[in-house]
């Protein structure tokens, strides 16, 4: 359940909020010498301030190799190079570029308590089947599932928290 939380914090990485983050470059691989390396293994890149990220490669030949896959990943933003780095300038988010990142970010929290519980299910099973071979008592599952209810609920409620955290920050203007 923990790791669900986890994945789903990484999802919202590639969410675009007000403020540029650097990680919506992270799925990015450029042409290193014939290997798809990302793009933070070849250049600097950095945020310059809250809509400008500026990408510094450290071999000016891979210049035009990263401009082209900036355009190819299709983040909603042209690459500007002027020969010796790459600047993305990100406009200013409107209310439907929030609400449309607001309703990915739901969809992400979904998948998240989907998969919480099916480990709730998981341990359900595990529990019902060691009833079943006689090793517990119908008490001790009954137990065994009432607490497994609450860590479910526990989590459940922790990812509603973690969504409205988020929804609050990506409509901030």
């Amino acid at each position: 359940m923990e790791r669900s939380i986890g994945h789903m914090r990484n999802s919202f990485k590639t969410l675009r909020t007000g403020k540029v983050m650097v990680s919506v470059l992270d799925g990015i691989k450029v042409d290193y010498y014939g290997t798809p390396t990302a793009l933070d293994q070849v250049g600097s890149v950095i945020a310059t301030d809250a809509t400008t990220i500026v990408v510094t490669p450290w071999e000016k030949p891979l210049v035009a190799d990263i401009e082209a896959a900036i355009a190819k990943a299709n983040i909603g933003v042209n690459p500007n190079s002027d020969g010796e780095k790459i600047i993305l300038n990100f406009p200013p988010m409107t209310v439907e570029q929030r609400q449309e990142s607001v309703k990915k970010m739901k969809g992400m929290g979904e998948d998240a308590k989907v998969s919480v519980r099916n480990d709730r299910r998981k341990a359900n099973d595990a529990i019902k089947k060691l009833e079943k071979d006689k090793e517990i008592t119908a008490d001790e599952s009954k137990a065994g599932q009432d607490a497994i209810q609450k860590v479910t609920d526990k989590y459940i409620a922790q990812i509603d928290t973690i969504i409205k955290e988020k929804e609050a920050e990506i409509l901030k203007v």
